[in-house]
């Protein structure tokens, strides 16, 4: 699933709504919520497509994947894919 400029710019405007949760930039301000920042679109497709179909089950994300559209669960793969997320080693 190539990542196109636009496609994430407009799954940013999006994510708006994820933002509450899993940070305005990806990273996580909830304890129990993944970081969603660099993760591979077709990772995010999945999940979200597993949520709105009921293959997975979470009382929040089940509710807020139901709505989403396949072009919608696109965008938002396309906006957390694009973040560049760099790991540390500790010394």
């Amino acid at each position: 699933m190539p990542v196109h400029a636009q496609d994430a710019k407009a799954g940013r405007v999006k994510a708006q709504a994820c933002a509450a949760c899993h940070g305005a930039n990806g990273l996580s301000i909830q304890p129990d919520a993944p970081n969603l920042a660099g993760q591979p679109a077709l990772y995010v497709a999945a999940q979200l497509k597993a949520y709105r179909g009921g293959a997975r089950k979470h009382e929040v994300m089940s509710l807020m994947a139901k709505p989403l559209s396949d072009d919608d669960i696109a965008l938002l793969a396309a906006w957390f894919s694009s973040i560049h997320v760099e790991a540390q080693m500790p010394p």
